[in-house]
């Protein structure tokens, strides 16, 4: 076998000159190849990177530049017998033949051969929409002659495929077989482990909250059968249930108005009198005093949209101190829950209650409606809108927003009533 490849070897050489005496006698049959661009021969023959167009606008099948000498790698290998396949984004080439596999990509400086990844000085590079490799490529992978030859500008290629070996046949085993001599190891060339890429984990984002609740101040408008307008002081309270990953919240609203009655008349002592309207449908007088009316609804929602976006029912009840009776309905609507994240978050809410109702009994000898028992009932709405300012790390957050409510009369009501005003508060969120 290694005289066979000695052999191989002197006719490699011998055809090598002989084809070098060829280029010497035929050197003007080359033509001037255009810049850059150099003539190679395979085999004693001219080699083009595209043989389908005219002589005049082929490419030259080598390529020297910053003094590498670069080849066509579809043309060679093609004429070597092998397949040539591309990626589907064009960046990636795969020769292969029986015994021999070759893959680059454009750009990268590496050479797989065999499964074996080889560096390269240089990358494969894209001339003239060819893909052109450095020629040391045809040598490590076909095991081809290559042979530059810088006063003709030539590059020589010789290659000389193996015979493949028959099958030996089957013979019967030999008694004693001979052990074969262990064939030197190949030891593939050293290529440094890529630098790990170290990805930053993203710090978790700051839990929302389970529950928060919310005190406000408000000085809003009032007007009802006691009072004809102007301000009065509000207190109002908030708390939800609303755990990250549920789709159900609770939620809960108290309001309180505090006001001083109108002054409608003043007797002989100086003392004023508010005037109002009774739910029999009369009138009558009351010393000024200081009135409260609160209102406490509940509700349960359902989350329908992110961010916290609620569909829910509530129910109401409410309580004065000034003899009206108290009223108690259930209603509907839609509301919007804080984030409470850190930086700005939006919120409000909408519900209708069509009938808060409550009884009254009429008290009051010298009316001819003494003892008879009427059905106050109100259409109320109940909305707010506002802003949280979250600082993070922070459970306490600020608040401020436009709310209120308004009841329109329906039965044995006086007359409708109205608190609305903006507020500001301080929020906690668990």
């Amino acid at each position: 076998m290694r005289t066979w490849l000695k052999r191989l070897s002197a006719a490699s050489a011998a055809l090598l000159a002989l084809s070098i005496c060829g280029l010497r006698a035929g050197a003007s049959d080359l033509g001037g190849p255009p810049s850059g661009e150099i003539p190679i021969l395979f085999n004693d023959h001219t080699v083009y990177a595209k043989p389908d167009t005219l002589l005049d606008g082929r490419v030259l099948a080598a390529l020297v530049k910053d003094g590498e000498i670069y080849v066509p790698l579809r043309s060679m290998f093609e004429q070597m017998g092998a397949t040539v396949s591309t990626s589907a984004d064009g960046r990636t080439i795969n020769a292969a033949k029986a015994g021999a596999s070759v893959s680059v990509t454009l750009g990268k400086s590496e050479v797989v051969v065999n499964g074996e990844t080889r560096p390269l000085d240089v990358p494969p590079m894209l001339y003239k929409g060819i893909v052109l490799v450095p020629v040391r490529v045809l040598s490590e992978a076909m095991g081809a002659y290559v042979q530059w030859v810088p006063e003709k500008r030539v590059v020589v290629v010789r290659y000389i495929a193996l015979p493949v070996p028959a099958p030996p046949a089957q013979t019967a085993p030999p008694t004693v077989a001979p052990r074969p001599a262990s064939p030197a190891p190949v030891i593939p060339p050293y290529v440094p482990p890529p630098a790990p890429v170290v990805t930053p984990t993203p710090a978790p984002p700051e839990h929302s909250y389970t529950m928060f609740v919310t005190a406000a101040y408000s000085a809003p408008q009032n007007y009802n059968e006691l009072v004809a307008g102007g301000y009065c002081d509000s207190y109002l309270l908030s708390a939800a249930i609303a755990p990250d990953g549920s789709r159900f919240a609770l939620k809960a609203d108290f309001r309180q108005d505090t006001y001083v009655t109108s002054s409608n008349a003043t007797d002989a002592f100086a003392n004023h009198y508010t005037q109002f309207k009774t739910i029999d449908g009369g009138t009558a007088f009351t010393p000024v005093f200081l009135a409260r009316q609160n209102s406490l609804d509940a509700r349960v929602e359902y989350q329908v949209a992110s961010p916290r976006i609620y569909i829910g029912a509530g129910y109401i009840h409410t309580t004065n101190n000034y003899g009206d009776p108290n009223l108690n309905g259930f209603g509907v609507g839609i509301e919007k829950l804080p984030d409470l994240r850190p930086g700005i978050s939006l919120y409000g809410s909408a519900f209708y209650y069509p009938s808060a109702s409550g009884t009254y009994t009429v008290a009051n000898a010298a009316s001819p409606n003494n003892g008879v028992a009427y059905q106050q009932q109100y259409q109320i709405i109940k909305y707010d809108i506002g802003v949280a300012l979250v600082i993070a790390h922070s459970p306490v957050f600020v608040q401020a927003g436009y709310s209120g409510d308004r009841y329109a009369a329906r039965q044995n009501a006086p007359v409708g009533q109205i608190h609305t005003g903006p507020y500001i508060g301080l929020g906690a969120k668990i």
